[in-house]
Order: structure tokens, then sequence, then C-alpha cells
């Protein structure tokens, strides 16, 4: 069926604010402070009565694992952390990630929840399946691995998901199982424990455990020293010539997987399960288009995403022709990704078709659970080597202009701004996630500087959110990457208001999907003022506050260029998306409206501003490609950071300011 060739490229109907899917009844928790320990030392572990690495020890002595083991497994899951006996995206639990995931189980991935379109394209209906929770027989192994712990020990499942101490020894009692299911004794050398290790993954097939077994001898290698979010110092003493028995895996009885069709790094491990591009219907067809990147057109950003699914459950979506698409997924528990669309074509994901055109999607397994949201050190890893080999491979740079979340994404038009997007949301830890792509933020200027970085300490910066299990209900005290904005340097003021999230003028709120009033790590904006303690930058048309205290800042000092408009303009429009000029269309390809937004920037403000581009578009309406075009105009266009999103301004609008 031919689309409609007049309609604009993104969606004109009103949406509502994505409200992310809570888990049931899951205990409410408050954090404590986890802080980033010092450089690995060489010295041994050393154990005292009551903390951690005792636990450590003690369980390693009971079940004949060696301790270099247990630590290094339980770091590549939680970095040592306990979160209070919170579960993490997947419904792990505690420093060994315990999995108990019928307790965390979201009502529907987030692509199915609210109304965003994730095309971005109101030439074709949003569909929007219902998707039924699996129940807890339906789940994976991988995801019930505390039943097996209680099991093992003795324990009961509450300690275990509690009780530090016990989660460690349901993770010992584990291994050891595992070491004798593949007929291995309990060897004191750490090197005679491949084969348990890679099964502790509960990867089903031999490449993702061998990775994940690879890079807990990498751990045990380099060793690691931190400071847990239970205050205490946890050491894993490096081994540096430790070579492990990797042939033990040959006899884990584990199925083989090919990585033949895939777009991934040697350093992960990866698989092709594609999305189809099929008709259905009355000609209608999905679920991506068809393209010729970068050859057609460049490849500028990489957007990450949360599921707010089951891992299966999410597969057999975008498996389905009447649904949408990403390009990977990578999944929680062992950083297994799979790939669906190639990156030469179209993935149909952020709900901005100028952004879908020139971006490659990453979903990370993910349950919105209460009261935390936590994400495993594999999972960050594999997704780091990923996005590493894609920058490299499409000349993206590492940035938060390139790298965006999908809350980072704008609105095309108008009407769309409500319904976007929030995920990953302020619990994904940018800075970490940086740091593992060899990009950490940092200071890039000395004082006096025009721009700032949003760098907060992650794990002492806990904002207030409210609505992770009731509506208005404060979250449980957590860290978080983003920063709160406010209308006066003063915390009993105003939240800055958005227009375009609220139309009617509506007050921002401090709600965990409402991004209408922060800012999040490693955003660049141009300063606006400075008063004692609290910073000021201009944000979505408007001078916005935070408390910046030099002792513990929320923000440093930035170079980089800005945009102002151009002198005799009182004020400029602002675009969701960068299309070209009507003279560039050619015939047959209709003309796509340059759609401002609602907001303006006035004279003598300033915004960071990412690259320059020319306007361009992907005319794709058709299951048939013999009529898709790549419009290319000469009018030019600056990525700037506006507010939570990018936006756009016409660079004939604008002087770049160095």
């Amino acid at each position: 069926m031919h689309r409609s060739a007049t309609d604009p490229k993104d969606t004109s109907t009103t949406r509502h604010r994505r409200a992310r899917r809570t888990a049931g009844a899951v205990a409410s928790a408050a954090l404590l402070l986890p802080l980033l320990g010092a450089a690995p030392s060489g010295a041994a572990e050393e154990a005292s009565d009551g903390t951690l690495q005792r636990a450590f020890a003690d369980a390693s002595a009971q079940y004949h694992v060696p301790q270099s083991v247990l630590l290094a497994v339980s770091y590549l899951q939680s970095r040592w952390d306990t979160h209070a006996g919170a579960p993490s995206v997947t419904g792990g639990y505690g420093p060994m990630h315990l999995t108990d995931a019928h307790t965390a189980i979201a009502a529907s991935p987030h692509h199915s929840d609210g109304t965003e379109d994730a095309r971005g394209d109101s030439s074709r209906r949003a569909l929007l399946p219902d998707t039924p929770v699996p129940t807890n027989a339906q789940l994976p192994a991988r995801l019930k691995t505390l039943t097996k712990a209680a099991g093992l020990t003795g324990l009961p499942a509450e300690r275990l998901r509690t009780d530090a101490a016990a989660n460690v020894e349901g993770g010992a009692a584990l291994l050891a199982a595992a070491q004798r299911d593949l007929g291995e004794p309990l060897s004191q050398d750490p090197a005679a424990w491949y084969g348990a290790v890679a099964r502790f993954s509960g990867a089903d097939d031999s490449t993702t455990a061998a990775t994940y077994a690879d890079d807990a001898y990498d751990v045990m290698r380099s060793g690691e020293r931190r400071t847990t979010d239970a205050g205490q110092q946890v050491t894993l003493a490096a081994r540096p010539g430790l070579r492990p028995d990797t042939a033990q895996l040959r006899r884990a009885g584990l199925r083989t997987v090919s990585a033949d069709g895939t777009e991934c790094p040697r350093t992960v491990s990866c698989e092709w399960i594609p999305a189809p591009y099929a008709e259905f219907g009355d000609g209608d067809y999905g679920n991506h288009d068809l393209g010729d990147r970068p050859a057609s057109q460049s490849i500028k950003y990489i957007v990450i995403h949360d599921t707010e699914g089951t891992w299966d459950g999410v597969l057999n979506l975008v498996q389905d022709p009447t649904y949408v698409s990403w390009n990977y997924t990578l999944r929680s528990t062992d950083g297994l990704i799979a790939q669906h669309v190639k990156a030469k074509d179209v993935a149909w994901h952020a709900g901005n078709w100028y952004i879908n055109a020139k971006s490659i999607g990453l979903e990370h397994e993910g349950f919105l659970t209460a009261p935390d949201t936590w994400y495993t050190e594999e999972m960050y890893r594999a997704s780091a080597r990923l996005v590493r080999y894609l920058a490299r491979k499409y000349d993206i740079p590492l940035d938060r202009q390139h790298i965006l979340g999908h809350d980072n994404v704008p609105g095309p038009t108008t009407s769309t701004i409500p319904g976007m997007h929030t995920d990953p949301g302020p619990y994904w830890d940018w800075q970490h996630y940086f740091t593992l792509l060899g990009h950490p933020f940092h200071r890039t200027l000395g004082k006096g500087g025009d721009l700032v970085t949003v760098l907060p300490d992650y794990d002492e910066n806990q904002p207030l959110y409210t609505g992770c299990v009731t509506a208005g209900e404060p979250c449980a005290a957590h860290g978080s990457s983003e920063v709160r904005l406010y209308s006066q340097p003063d915390e009993s003021s105003p939240l800055i208001q958005d227009i375009g999230l609220y139309p009617k003028g509506d007050p921002s709120t401090t709600g965990v999907n409402d991004v209408a009033s922060r800012v999040s790590t490693g955003q660049r904006y141009a300063l606006a003022g400075r008063d004692g303690d609290w910073t000021a930058i201009w944000y979505l048309g408007q001078k916005a506050w935070f408390k910046n205290p030099r002792k513990q800042p929320t923000a440093v000092p930035a170079s980089g260029p800005a945009v102002t408009p151009k002198e005799g303009l009182a004020e400029i429009p602002v675009y969701g998306r960068a299309y070209p000029e009507k003279e560039a269309y050619p015939a047959g390809v209709p003309v796509q409206a340059v759609s401002p937004l609602p907001y303006k920037i006035l004279a003598g403000q300033r915004y960071a501003a990412g690259d320059k581009v020319p306007g361009e578009y992907f005319y794709s309406p058709t299951f048939d490609t013999t009529s898709h075009r790549v419009v290319i105009g000469t009018d030019m266009y600056y990525e700037i950071q506006f507010g939570h999103r990018v936006e756009f301004v016409r660079a004939a609008d604008v002087d770049l300011v160095p």
C-alpha cells in the first residue's frame, strides 16, 4: 500500500508522556551512598569480622570456591554493591545478583507503553500490541537463580535477597554446584574454575558464557578495589599471570551460536536475530526501512534505550512485522547482544524520523522496578564495547551530542513533545558508561568559561523523584545522573517550566518521567550566571538555576562552540528535526514542513552547539524501495543542547560563538 504523500513524516497526534510500568510488591528501602574507591592494589584480600570482605572469605571457605573467583564474579554483576536489597532491572539481588525476576516484571516493553510512534511518521498508524506478562514458570533459569541458591544453602529466599552475607553464600553455592556438574574438583586454584564461572552467567550458548568468563578473569588479573554502597572497602588482589583452563567450556553442554551476519566487535557475544522487512494487511509493511547507510546518508547518533520488558518477550516483538524495531538488544544478566537490523537500514525506535534515519538504536534489557533500577556491570561493559566499535566504524564522536538517551531525542513537532519517551531515565550511570567508553567526562577549561558540563557525583547526587511505585509518592533515595533546575537560585523556588511538555502552563514536577526541569551528566550548557553556590544556564529559552557548590560541584567548566541569535533578531525559532528547504525536493517527493516548535531563543541567550549539518530527509513511504530518496538541502542547521533534549536551529538565524 502506498503511504500518504502529503502527510509530514512526524506524527501530529497529541500524545501523553510515557508512564513507566512498575513491579508489584517490592520491598522499599533507601539506598546508602556508593563511593568509587582507589585504584586496584596488589595487596592480598584482608578480611575483618562483620564486613563484606569477611563474607566472601567465609563463603569461600564453606563452599571451597576460591575467594578471587567469588569476588570477580560479584564485581562483574554488581561491583560489590548491595542496593539495600532492591532488585536490578532483571530482578537480580545483592552483590552476587541472584535473580528472582517474578518480583520485578514490568507489564509491557516501552515501545508498547504510552502512545509514542517509534517511527515518528503519521503516514503509518502507531502499532502498540498488548504484551502479556510471563508467568514465573515461563521465565528462563537465568532469571531464577535465587530459588536454586535457596535450595542449595537452605537459606530462605527473603534472606538471600536482603542479607549481603547470605547472598554471597548463595553465589558460592551456585558456583560450587556448577563446578561439580562439570565433573571438576573444588580446587583452590582460580584457574580451574573457568567453566563454572561461564555457567554462572546463565548463558545457554558457549560464546556468551565464554565472554562472561573472560571478563571475570580480566577482573582477577587486573584486580579491583572500591568502597561499596554500604560504605565498606572491598579488595580483589591483582593476579596478572592468571591463565584459566578454557578447555573446560567444551564440557559445559552449551549450544553454539554463530555470529555470522552480525555487525559486532569480536570482544562481545553477538547473534543475528533479524527483524522482518515484510508486507502485511492491506499492503502495509514493517518493521523497518531498507536503506544504504552510510553511502546514502551518514550515521551520526547512537540512541540508548531500555526495554521495560523481558529478553524473550522483547525478541518476540522485534520479530513481529507489524511492530517496531531497533538495531540491537543487550541482555542484562550476561551481556549477550542480539542484532536485528543492519546498520545500513533504518530502524523505527526513537520517535523522530530524522533521528531514526541518522541513528542506530540499542535496547538494554530492563524492568522498571521499585524502589531501585540498577544495571549489571557486564551489560554496561558489553554495551560500551559495541558503542566503541560502532563509533569507530561510522565516525561517530563519543560525546553527549551524539550518544543520546531516548529521553534526549527531541519531539519532531509540537504535538509530539508530550508523548516522547523518557528511558533510560535518571538512574542510567552516564559517567561510568563513558568511562567504559574510554571518554570520561572532565573539566575542559579553567575558571571563567562560558560553558559547563553537567558532572555530579552519581552516588552522592540523590535528587528527589516521585512516582516510581505510586503517583506522587517519593521514590527511594538513589544515585542519579541528573540535576534539577529551578527558576531562581533557591530550592524553594518553582521548577523550570517546559511549554512544549506542558502547553497549558502546568508546572513541572519531580516525577521520575518528567524531564522538563533537569539536566543530565555529560551534557554541555552555556553559562548564564552565578550566585554563591548556584549556577545558571540557558535552558528552554530561559535562565535555569541548579545548586553547584564548590566543595561538591555538580558541573565543571567546559570549552566548545555556542550559538546566539544574529544581531538584530529579537528571537529565533527552534526545530525538532533538520529538514531541507522546499526548493531541495525533487519531483515526486512531497515537500515536508519545516515545523518550528513552541520554543524561542531570545537575543542575548547562548546554547552549546554540536554539529553543523545540512537539512536532510529520507523519503520512504512504500514497501517497494524504487521510489525511496534521500533529499539533502543547502539550508544548514546546528544541533544545540536546548533543554533535556537536543534540538536544532537554522544556521542562518544564529552566530557561532567560540
